[in-house]
């Protein structure tokens, strides 16, 4: 089988992370390539995801390379047994490759952490809302309903085990996308996803000072190990993936400022009268009823 010319992200991070065991042991591709009585070009191959390494082989080379029996190897030796089928092929019609990344990721996410600037993030949008937001940049219907299917079917992850931190900017809660009615229902849905013992939603609010260099909407993705972490950050043009260790530490960091910054999380089973201070739910209510 020739390899492949548009690996997905699993398929890459699996060749990049063999890429970085290799080279922490001082292996070149020729020397990797004779464990497998290959050439260096099939290694090539294999550490940027065109093609597939067989258990048997991924086993020797993870040996070999050092990285010991522990969640790491295993969570490699799963990576590789995955065949990337999920629900979201069904989307292939309309969703882009990167968005079924993104979904498949989302799928083999321990926890997610998410900040929003200026919309409400996608796995806590009302579907309403959703079409709302998509058919600014769509006008066939038809497609906009099906990225509404997708974004809402993206969402089932959220019954599961995921735990799901969301950091919304004020400002996404006065955009009316859809118009009042449209926005009531979106911030009502904020605090019943809040409900949910594994979802955290915090409002930034406009007080909390300079924001400048907080302006950027991005995902930070948990693995099961800390190795397999990965930040996601989105454009109107295409998505970008970053794996490199030291991008997601920064990432990781600038969330924990923004929580800091940010007012206390929504605590939908706390009354009225027991909100000394203000908190996210309360300026969610206070949105809400304005509108």
């Amino acid at each position: 089988m020739p390899p492949r010319t548009r690996p997905t992200e699993r398929q890459r991070r699996l060749g990049l992370e063999l890429r970085k065991l290799r080279n922490r042991t001082g292996l070149s591709g020729d020397q990797a390539g004779s464990l497998l009585d290959a050439d260096r070009t099939r290694i090539s191959n294999i550490e940027a995801g065109r093609v597939d390494v067989a258990r048997n082989r991924l086993y020797m080379l993870l040996r070999r390379y050092g990285c010991p029996h522990g969640p790491l190897f295993e969570e490699l030796m799963a990576m590789a047994q995955e065949t990337g089928r999920g629900w979201w092929g069904d989307f292939r019609d309309v969703v882009a490759p990167v968005g079924r990344d993104l979904a498949e990721l989302e799928a083999r996410s321990a926890g997610i952490r998410v900040h929003e600037p200026l919309f409400v993030p996608g796995l806590l949008q009302t579907a309403d809302y959703a079409r709302a937001v998509i058919a600014e940049s769509e006008q066939d219907e038809h497609r906009v309903e099906r990225f509404v299917e997708f974004r809402m079917a993206r969402q089932r992850i959220l019954a599961g085990v995921v735990t799901y931190r969301a950091i919304v900017h004020e400002a996404a809660l006065h955009v009316q996308i859809g118009g009042p009615k449209v926005m009531r229902r979106q911030l009502l849905r904020l605090i019943e996803a809040a409900r949910q013992p594994n979802v955290t939603v915090q409002v930034f609010p406009f007080e909390a000072g300079s924001y400048s260099s907080f302006s950027r909407s991005f995902g930070i993705f948990g693995g099961s190990v800390p190795e397999l972490d990965t930040v996601h950050l989105e454009h109107p043009m295409d998505s970008v993936f970053l794996r490199d260790g030291d991008h997601i530490e920064e990432y990781a960091k600038m969330f924990e400022r923004l929580s800091g910054l940010a007012l206390p999380a929504v605590d939908p089973e706390s009354t009225p009268e027991s909100h000394e201070s203000r908190d996210s739910l309360s300026l969610i209510q206070h949105v809400m009823y304005r509108m």
